[in-house]
Order: C-alpha cells, then sequence, then structure tokens
C-alpha cells in the first residue's frame, strides 16, 4: 500500500537527458549566422556565415531561404552534411 517510488534526480533546465538531444531554439540558431542575398542576371547566391550557396534562379534560392527560416537548425544539419561530403 504504502511502497516508495524512486524520484528521479532533478536534472537542470538547460541540459538534456539521457534520451533527448538539446537543440537551440529557433531564434538562437538564426541570430548564429548572417544571411545575405545577392542577386545575379540568372538566379542567386545566398550567404549564410562563410558559406555561399548558388541557386540557378531566384525561386529557388527564396524556397531554400524560407525553409532555413522555417527550421533552421534542421536545414543547417542538412547543409552541414552537403559541405562536409564535399571536402572528401
Amino acid at each position: 500500500m504504502n511502497e516508495l517510488q524512486e524520484v528521479p534526480t532533478p536534472t537542470r533546465y538547460d541540459q538534456p537527458t539521457a534520451t533527448e538531444q538539446w537543440q537551440p531554439s529557433r531564434q538562437e540558431c538564426l541570430r548564429d549566422y548572417e544571411v545575405k542575398i545577392r542577386f545575379l542576371t540568372l538566379g542567386c547566391i545566398i550567404s549564410v556565415g562563410c558559406k555561399e550557396i548558388p541557386f540557378t534562379t531566384i525561386k529557388e534560392g527564396m524556397e531554400a531561404l524560407n525553409q532555413y527560416v522555417a527550421k533552421p537548425y534542421e536545414v543547417r544539419q542538412i547543409w552541414e552534411k552537403r559541405f562536409q561530403e564535399e571536402e572528401k
């Protein structure tokens, strides 16, 4: 009836538990790197931090930028993986 139950050790709010990975907020991600758009005769170049990504059409560039703004952490992971693959 009066069984003792183990109480989990409290964790700090900013430290992930063993089952979850810490992820910065959307706002934190967007503040990390400066974003620049350079429009060309054909397409555009979008710079995020020190990386520049060329797009053949403005529409394609804006779609990629909108994806980055909506989910910066996830999109950054995808692009970083692509850059690492090209460096090999």
